[in-house]
């Protein structure tokens, strides 16, 4: 099944049930009014929107053409958003660039953070970036979004209530982190508002690419219309989305409507090096971060800038057919 939100004047948008393939709607808001309406009774609603999902695929009911630009983020703002570590390389490749070790916990005990989640980036909104100093940067990731998951739950447990999966631009401020992180309290103003795939979907909607509780795809980033970034998401994944959630509630339950962030999706290279750009034959990167690093650590400094006004960044993923999953996240930086 496949849902979005479609921007309607409201805070909350308007829930609507999209084909597999992207190209028509159909309303659900008499099913459901929002998502979190629909996540709130997920028991009960969820079989009712299959239905639905059914007859739009079947086109057995009035449809509209989809625009992903009508779409705002499938949860234009969330009761919570914690965003995780499960690619150890990009914590490796991100703490060189600062020049800090990796504790041996993080192979075991992820890292994450509580960000922002009053207030979300439509997928196609522009990125307000004040100050070209503060190192304005992307990253492409995965998340999933919860039913009520209660306290204390193991990584199998917390499977079961995975509900939605969908991408996510996680905007950084990289020149704000290290002094944010010096005061040993974590991140605030250096994590703005982040941006969700057009399209959110089921876990089954993947197929045999859902193993494990990770998506076994490529995550397509590019920078400025180039291909920047085709690091697998099943590949180097030192955690499981699951084990994400998990973590989240081993001292609290999580409300239904949490989301869940994988954290920048990274693989390296094929002798464990950090890899090559793809322009050189590599996977890339799905951040700028990790190519300052080994631009860094080959020539003594970083090259490639982080964003600016007029930058455009597009996150995508494609089934084995070629066929978008959650249709594409596409953002420009604009001064704000």
């Amino acid at each position: 099944m496949k849902l979005a939100t479609l921007k309607d004047g409201t805070r909350d948008g308007k829930l609507v049930v999209v084909s597999k393939d992207l190209t028509r709607y159909c309303a659900a808001d008499n099913i459901a009014p929002t998502l979190q309406a629909a996540l709130d009774n997920w028991d009960e609603i969820a079989p009712k929107l299959e239905a639905l999902y059914t007859d739009v695929q079947h086109e057995a009911v009035p449809c509209e053409r989809f625009h992903e630009r009508e779409a705002h983020s499938p949860l234009p703002r969330a009761y919570q958003w914690a965003d995780g570590s499960a690619y150890i390389n990009h914590v490796e490749l991100v703490r060189k660039a600062r020049g800090a070790e990796v504790p041996e916990s993080f192979y075991h005990d992820p890292l994450m953070y509580q960000g922002g989640s009053d207030g979300f980036l439509a997928p196609r909104d522009d990125i307000p970036l004040k100050d070209t100093k503060w190192g304005c940067d992307m990253e492409g990731e995965i998340a999933v979004v919860t039913d009520d998951v209660p306290m204390g739950v193991s990584s199998d447990q917390a499977a079961g209530h995975i509900k939605l999966v969908m991408l996510v631009n996680d905007v950084s401020l990289r020149g704000l982190i290290p002094g944010e992180l010096a005061k040993g309290f974590g991140f605030f103003q250096s994590k703005p508002a982040s941006a969700f795939s057009p399209v959110a979907v089921t876990p089954d909607e993947l197929g045999d690419a859902w193993k494990g509780c990770v998506i076994h795809l490529p995550l397509m980033v590019d920078y400025n219309g180039e291909a920047f970034g085709r690091a697998n998401a099943g590949v180097d994944a030192t955690f499981s989305l699951a084990d994400l959630v998990a973590h989240a509630a081993k001292t609290r339950d999580l409300g239904a409507g949490t989301i869940i962030g994988s954290g920048t999706v990274s693989n390296q290279g094929p002798d464990g090096d950090p890899g090559k750009p793809v322009a050189e034959g590599g996977l890339g990167y799905s951040c700028i971060a990790e190519i300052r690093m080994i631009e860094t650590i080959a020539d003594g400094e970083a090259r490639t800038r982080f964003m600016a006004p007029g930058d455009t960044v597009r996150v995508e993923m494609k089934d084995e057919d070629g066929h978008s999953i959650f249709g594409a996240i596409e953002q420009k930086v604009v001064e704000a």
